[in-house]
């Protein structure tokens, strides 16, 4: 196959989703987790799942960066902007995640960027609830929305006078620009731009999600059977860090292309190794992911950033060794440090989800708030407000059916 249509072929589609139903063992159940958002939105997308035997269940996990991020984080972000007068600059999808209410303080002015004695005071309190990065845009934060970390670093360099604050959030895919974008602004000598760093991996969600029997305080976990693995991210790490999942926790994994038969292809492999008994890692997706993965892009990362001992993700809490920070060496450009940040855990809202459904306890249609008060146009939570989220998904391509099966 050369051409994106060829991966998108309705009669193939047909074809192995027949294979997979003829081989699918009607005495027993298939759970399926694909970890990346980017597979839930082809799954979604493209009517996967009306292909598949009613036994084989596909379950999404926290694969969408936006999702994951906890509410904590997009404060600091919020107040970067409000309380310190920093231009904060960030990816799209981040703009729009739901922040806690705002506390009372000082907004910069035009007279006093930093937010002195001399800026405006606006009281921010139960008022503000559902406060996010765009919102806080409109109230005069400098908040922008940039395309890539080398957009981050332009500002910078146009704005010597202002501290400019790249929100760097993301898997593994988007940790090289950062790390790369870190290295120049120390070459350059920069002195007014910082990176406030959000980076997640995989493999510690990964280890976490397989773990969850044991972490009593989310109640019932998800039994799965193996893993859709994620395609970008693996260009980067290579499919080998996945290896320890399937010698130590004995699952499958899968790594497969973003196209719906690249998808449909990888859940044919995870069902001929479960009817088997085997747990290896196999790549569906050759054309792109080799076993080492990225050298130059880890080299870089490497040189840059180091693991944080725990982080919070948005639905399963604190996981140990998953996220990432700049080393010693950089720390000029670590906007926690350079602002004395501090992190405050902010807990969802009540009604919302968002963390059931990014470990794959619930599904979006199961969340009271879902296609009523919380849509794309309106969300309360991360989960619908990413192209790659769940909910956002979901509703996108299978609301309709989903309400008839529902109200049936």
């Amino acid at each position: 196959m050369k051409y994106v249509d060829e991966f998108r072929d309705g009669a193939l589609a047909q074809q192995i989703g027949a294979r997979i139903r003829a081989e699918a063992r009607p005495g027993r159940e298939y759970r399926f987790m694909e970890f990346c958002g980017g597979h839930t939105h082809a799954i979604a997308r493209y009517g996967v799942a009306e292909l598949l035997p009613p036994n084989l269940r596909m379950i999404h996990g926290p694969g969408c960066p936006v999702c994951v991020l906890p509410i904590g984080r997009i404060d600091q972000a919020i107040g970067l902007a409000l309380d310190h007068g920093a231009i904060v600059c960030t990816y799209g999808d981040t703009m729009r995640v739901p922040a806690s209410p705002w506390r009372a303080g000082p907004l910069p002015s035009a007279r006093d960027p930093l937010g002195g004695p001399d800026a405006q005071r606006q009281v921010r309190g139960p008022q503000d609830s559902g406060l996010s990065m765009m919102k806080a845009k409109a109230r005069g934060a400098d908040i922008r929305m940039v395309y890539s970390a080398a957009d981050a670093l332009k500002i910078a360099r146009q704005h010597p006078e202002r501290e400019v604050v790249f929100f760097a959030i993301g898997f593994e895919t988007t940790t090289p620009p950062t790390a790369l974008v870190v290295k120049q602004a120390a070459q350059e000598g920069l002195k007014n731009f910082s990176v406030l760093c959000c980076h997640v991996l995989t493999p510690g969600a990964i280890a976490h999600i397989l773990d969850a029997p044991e972490a009593k305080q989310w109640g019932d976990a998800v039994a799965l059977d193996g893993f859709v693995g994620p395609a970008h991210v693996s260009i980067v790490i290579g499919s080998a860090p996945y290896e320890a999942f399937a010698r130590d926790y004995r699952k499958p994994v899968v790594i497969a292309g973003f196209e719906p038969l690249d998808v449909m292809q990888a859940i044919l492999m995870l069902v001929r190794q479960v009817n088997e008994g085997r747990a290896e890692v196999e790549n569906e997706f050759t054309r792109a992911v080799s076993r080492e993965g990225n050298h130059a892009a880890q080299a870089v990362v490497a040189e840059v950033l180091e693991l944080r001992e725990s982080f919070e993700w948005r639905g399963l809490g604190e996981v140990a060794y998953s996220a990432l920070r700049l080393k010693p060496a950089y720390a000029a450009f670590d906007a926690e440090k350079r602002f004395g940040l501090t992190y405050r855990p902010v807990a969802d809202h009540k009604q919302c989800e968002c963390g059931a459904i990014l470990r794959g306890v619930k599904r979006p249609t199961d969340c009271k708030l879902f296609g009523t008060v919380c849509t794309p146009d309106n969300p309360m939570g991360s989960c619908m407000v990413s192209s790659e989220g769940a909910c956002a998904a979901h509703y996108a391509y299978g609301r309709f059916r989903d309400i008839a099966i529902v109200a049936a």
